[in-house]
């Protein structure tokens, strides 16, 4: 076979195996190496397709010899590995660079540093609900290429990361929605914010002005971009603080979205979630949903019926008149702030993992205002000792998470909500953010 048709695949987890259905499908030579361990799931996948692969350590020899390098989302650009590929002119690629190339399907993009999730699930909810052929993928479910490659259909919703991003060139989403911007995963962008606004707008690069850019026109961050850099898609912001005449915005407590002449109006009352935030989140998915021209009625249902995601403000159980909610998904400072802002009770917060460079001076006023006490969770908690010291009378540490569940159930009173939101990733003390949140669900169920 020539070598125009090897791909190399580094990383043989669920955007790895994905792109290797897909690219075996298009008559790719295929091998897949992974610098860890691959989940036994995941090797049984590979050696079913017949895959030549490996793992613990990478044969450059056979990386060097391919077309294309699919990259996971999870190794970083400035890998020396990722370096040499690219100094010998082989193009490093994403996922879902890969497989849109391979759909004719409609492409909803959403990106942003909070609530990407959950605008993503209730979009899908809208157009499944309208009874449109369509699939979730990119950071939800089964992996974009695995589902190019055995679902056809005719819209993808994509929750798409800056990670994902930053390994796209031709990819063009039909719609793009960014969500929000705030100081995220700086450790991945040499501590420079502007690296990482960068990698956000790289969802738009490619939008031609048949295309759709749905944006938050309160982010400041947001803004400030658009300012300085055009954009050649037909722009539509939402807003919670001013009138629009085209978009979304929120006027004597409804959502009022203006588009194509036409008005679609909601009581935010009766939105399925809770907050500021969700609020937000609704415009987005709503907007969307308008532009596919979807029965105002089934938008509404819509709207008032979605589930919420799991690990994101989840209210998990009432003990003895305290709730305890999970919000595991919270990895970073913006996405605890929506959380405490949504308190309306004093709290018993459980914060801390792996720093990815936060500053918590946005959450002091929320703490003073509604935190009585604090329950670090994490190997090193001293900046948020240094940062909320002196905000609460009670600050411990604690090394599990049942330990962490025990603490609180001890300081919480009646009245009171138990609020896990680290505002950290989670990988010093688990898997990932899903097993941190499932162990609180645990152990709060244990008490």
């Amino acid at each position: 076979m020539s070598k125009n048709k090897k791909i190399a695949i580094l990383g043989g987890g669920e955007s790895g195996v994905g792109t290797a259905i897909l690219a075996l499908k298009q008559g790719y030579d295929v091998f897949v190496s992974d610098f860890g361990k691959i989940k036994d799931k995941y090797k049984a996948e590979l050696e079913k397709l017949g895959v030549s692969w490996e793992e613990a350590g990478h044969t450059e020899a056979k990386i060097m010899d391919a077309s294309v390098v699919m990259k996971s989302p999870g190794i970083p650009d400035n890998a020396a590995l990722v370096i040499k590929i690219k100094e010998q002119g082989i193009p490093v690629i994403s996922e879902i660079e890969f497989a849109a190339e391979y759909t004719s399907a409609k492409i909803i993009g959403i990106t942003g540093s909070n609530g990407k999730t959950t605008i993503t699930k209730w979009i899908y909810h809208i157009l499944k609900n309208s009874g449109l052929n369509v699939s979730m993928a990119g950071n939800v479910g089964d992996s974009f290429a695995k589902q190019v490659a055995g679902n056809p259909v005719d819209y993808f919703v994509l929750e798409l990361s800056s990670f994902q991003l930053d390994g796209i060139v031709d990819f063009r989403p039909d719609i793009a929605v960014l969500a929000n911007i705030t100081p995220d995963h700086l450790d991945r962008y040499n501590y420079n914010l502007d690296e990482y606004v960068a990698s956000k707008f790289r969802i738009t690069k490619n939008q031609t002005e048949d295309d759709f850019f749905i944006y938050d026109a309160d982010d400041e961050i947001i803004s400030k971009w658009l300012k300085a850099n055009s954009v050649k898609a037909q722009m539509i912001p939402f807003s919670l603080q001013k009138k629009l005449e085209m978009g979304a915005y929120l006027e004597d407590n409804n959502i009022k979205i203006n588009l194509n002449n036409t008005q679609f109006i909601m009581p935010n009352s009766a939105l399925a979630l809770e907050g500021k935030h969700n609020i937000k989140n609704a415009m987005a998915a709503s907007t969307v949903s308008q532009l596919l021209r979807i029965r105002k009625e089934t938008i509404r249902a819509s709207m008032e019926n979605f589930q919420g995601v799991e690990h994101r403000l989840e209210k998990v159980l009432k003990i003895n008149n305290v709730m305890y909610v999970n919000d595991s998904k919270a990895t970073n400072t913006n996405a605890t702030y929506y959380a405490l802002e949504s308190m309306e009770s004093e709290t018993v917060w459980i914060v801390g993992g792996v720093d990815k460079g936060n500053v918590y001076s946005e959450l002091l006023p929320l703490v003073n205002e509604k935190v009585k006490a604090i329950i670090c969770l994490g190997v090193d908690n001293s900046k948020i000792f240094e940062a909320f010291g002196n905000c609460v009378d009670t600050i411990v540490e604690t090394n599990s998470m049942k330990e962490a569940v025990g603490m609180a159930y001890k300081f919480a009173e009646r009245g009171n909500t138990v609020l896990l939101s680290p505002a950290c990733a989670s990988f010093d003390l688990f898997e990932n953010y899903e097993d941190r949140g499932r162990q609180f669900k645990d152990s709060v169920r244990n008490l």
